[in-house]
């Protein structure tokens, strides 16, 4: 199972290893360079320890802060994966973990900010009792330096001084609490639950990312860590001389040393991150050329439970099937972009999506729609895994909930390639899996559904596609309805002709049948749902793999939104 995981994900097990590599390489070796480079002997004196904890994180924060926006510039991702289509299948899929990969980033952020902090807290509090100090110590001479002209080493030069008053009047104090606020801030926004209930929440706490990189450029610039200049460590090196500073003597005339020099350690956090900030510049002004693109929509169809279509032209817009769009509605918000999957299929003259009312934005969107046609903004489209669906000899498509919306581009786009009798097309057989709680918000689909069956049966390609739909939440009012038409040879739930299924399905039963009726086939398996199915499937994939590469082999492919 774990050498055919590695076979489908080698790639992101490859960036995985580096970037876990690099972090850990980055921290150790800056750790050690702080906690032993004589040049920081002075600053261990008074800080200990905390000088390297907050020093390798500082190198960790600078490398996550330069990769955290590279997954989300989208049109970039779109340019590799079209740059790369001669490439295997795997390699392009791995592009569809971009924001697995950003959230990874983000955590790590998360992690070393705390550990930052924590570091700093220490070394303030050591800076605020050396300064306090009276013992005639190393660490109470350093302090005092100050006192003697503009050579300082400890950044705190008064005893009225608290660890408040220096987070809160400092750039480094100041600059660390904003950046930490705003990094709890996005954090807690993204959560799943917020992100699919109140989208508004998440997208504009996530814009505050402009104050983190504002913040971060200007956190390091006024340099109150400090070492020893390399001139004065020529001159005295604290080997020889560090004694000297805390018994000076008086008649010292061939040995003495004079006091050391210090000097700031500069601010480099910007030259980490300018490179990807001008990048994901370049994204933006792109987006916006793209979504300046005029949208014409040529139809509107309200579906029962509150689901609205939309169907749109625009000039030189090309898909592929199971491709998203970001929709902006100028009438509602200028800056609020939601991402839709679309349902019609390349061949199709109009690309279009289907809206389900959830949330603020939806819902007044739906509202305009059943009024008038409001000018809206496209950006995109953007790819994800079911571009591959094709190449597949046969394919298990699994949508759950609204995740069946790709899929209606999938189903329509391979009924029109029979048609046509498309030579790409190099599937045999598809396996469709629909679970929902109930079917009322997804109507549309149904007739999708109904229209296909009838169109293959008509055709005589009937048995080409085989779907089960799996009802997850049923009453006793639908199960008496079940049991009265028992035996009609039309789904009293769907109208479909395939009888509905109700409970969860038992995958390896499903896995273990498709294995059987296809021993040699490559079997591609796509799913548009929650994480927890996801589990299950890879799960599925794995074991049902035959070891001997000749024979079934699963491929778990999933949408990534």
């Amino acid at each position: 199972a774990m050498g055919n995981w590695l076979v489908n994900h080698w790639f992101s097990a490859a960036v995985l290893v580096a970037w876990l590599g690099i972090n850990i390489f980055l921290f150790t070796y800056y750790f050690l360079f702080f906690d032993r480079d004589p040049r920081y002997f002075y600053t261990r004196a008074i800080l200990g320890s905390a000088l390297a904890w907050a020093r390798a994180s500082a190198k960790c924060l600078n490398f996550n802060s330069m990769l955290i926006l590279l997954p989300i510039c989208r049109n970039l991702l779109s340019f590799l994966r079209g740059t790369c289509s001669c490439c295997r299948r795997t390699l392009r899929k791995q592009l569809d973990h971009n924001l697995t990969f950003h959230k990874l980033v983000a955590y790590a952020l998360a992690l070393l900010t705390a550990v930052h902090t924590i570091a700093h807290l220490f070394n303030l509090e050591r800076y605020n009792d050396s300064q306090q100090a009276t013992d005639g110590s190393l660490p109470a001479v350093l302090s005092k330096m100050h006192l003697q002209g503009s050579n300082w080493l400890n950044p705190i030069h008064s005893n009225q001084t608290t660890v408040e008053y220096v987070a809160f009047t400092t750039i480094p104090g100041l600059t660390g609490v904003i950046i930490t606020l705003v990094l709890i801030l996005m954090v807690t926004s993204s959560m799943e639950f917020i992100r699919r209930n109140y989208f508004e929440v998440f997208w504009y706490t996530h814009h505050l990312f402009i104050i983190y990189f504002i913040g971060l450029a200007i956190h390091g610039i006024a340099g109150l860590v400090r070492g020893q200049t390399e001139e004065s460590m020529e001159e005295v090196p604290p080997n020889r001389c560090a004694r000297y500073l805390t018994q000076k003597e008086d008649n010292c005339w061939h040995d003495c040393c004079k006091d050391p020099e210090f000097g700031s350690i500069p601010a480099e956090s910007w030259k980490w991150v300018l490179g990807p900030v001008l990048l994901y510049i370049f994204e933006r002004i792109l987006r916006i050329w793209r979504a300046r693109q005029k949208v014409v929509v040529t139809k509107v169809v309200m579906h029962p439970a509150r689901v609205l279509e939309l169907q749109m032209q625009k000039r030189g817009f090309r898909m592929e099937v199971g491709q998203y769009i970001f929709v902006n509605c100028p009438a509602i918000s200028l800056l609020e972009w939601h991402p839709f999957t679309l349902t019609s299929a390349p061949e199709e003259d109009f690309f279009s999506i289907h809206i389900r009312a959830a949330g603020d934005w939806t819902e007044r969107l739906i509202d305009i729609f059943q009024q008038q046609k409001p000018r809206i903004e496209v950006d995109g489209p953007f790819g994800t895994a079911s571009e591959d669906v094709f190449q597949y000899e046969v394919a298990m498509l699994v949508g759950a909930g609204i995740g069946v919306t790709p899929f209606a581009s999938i189903l329509k786009s391979i009924w029109f390639k029979f048609q046509h009798a498309d030579q790409t097309l190099k599937t045999k057989k598809i396996y469709f899996y629909w679970l929902c709680r109930d079917t009322g918000a997804f109507a549309w689909f149904n007739d999708l559904l109904a229209s296909l069956e009838q169109k293959m049966a008509e055709s005589g390609r009937a048995d080409f596609l085989t779907y089960r739909l799996f009802l997850t939440g049923w009453n006793t009012s639908i199960a008496n309805n079940v049991a009265l038409h028992f035996d009609t040879a039309v789904d009293t739930v769907t109208g479909l002709r395939h009888k509905t299924i109700f409970g969860r399905p038992m995958w390896n039963t499903e896995f273990a049948a498709v294995a059987e009726a296809h021993p040699r086939s490559v079997v591609g398996v796509f799913l548009c749902g929650p994480e927890a199915l996801a589990k299950s499937l890879q799960k599925s994939c794995h074991q049902h793999s035959s070891l001997d590469p000749r024979k079934v082999q699963f491929y778990f492919n999933k949408e990534n939104f």
